[in-house]
């Protein structure tokens, strides 16, 4: 559980969204650039069934988990694959409920506000879309981790 530890040392350095010139942390890059841009391309596989499809056709590039899920088989399952199929990258995040709203499992109303978030245990990037700052900065953190 050594992704959980790094995950967790990263999760205190929390920047505000806008703020130019500031250190952007490991969260905001994964929401706001990597998993929205791998959204709006149609580069997710969200949920387990998509997730282990995705990963043995060996299109999956990064895998996301959620630390609160409630069945740990789900999370065994993933965490064997991704090291069976090419040593895939994973990051642990701490709700499955914030994971579902990134990865769009929910409705927006009119306010912007997230409404009827659904939880999400796994998700799965297998086309980025384009190339932003925050993945690089994810690939940076990745290439350290390892």
């Amino acid at each position: 559980m050594a992704d959980t530890e790094v995950a967790d040392e990263v999760m205190g350095e929390e920047v505000a969204e806008g703020e130019p010139g500031e250190p952007m942390d490991i969260f905001t890059a994964l929401r706001e650039h990597v998993l929205k841009k791998a959204l709006a391309h149609g580069g997710l596989a969200r949920g387990i069934n998509e997730c282990v499809k995705a990963i043995e056709k060996g299109q999956a590039q990064l895998c996301v988990l959620a630390q609160d899920c409630d069945q740990p088989d789900y999370t065994k399952l993933i965490e064997a694959l991704c090291k069976e199929h090419n040593n895939l990258n994973t990051i642990t995040v701490p709700s499955g409920k914030d994971l579902g709203m990134w990865s769009g499992l929910c409705k927006i109303d009119n306010s912007g506000i997230p409404r009827k978030v659904v939880r999400c245990s796994c998700v799965v990037v297998t086309d980025y879309g384009e190339e932003t700052e925050g993945l690089n900065i994810l690939t940076e953190f990745l290439k350290n981790r390892a």
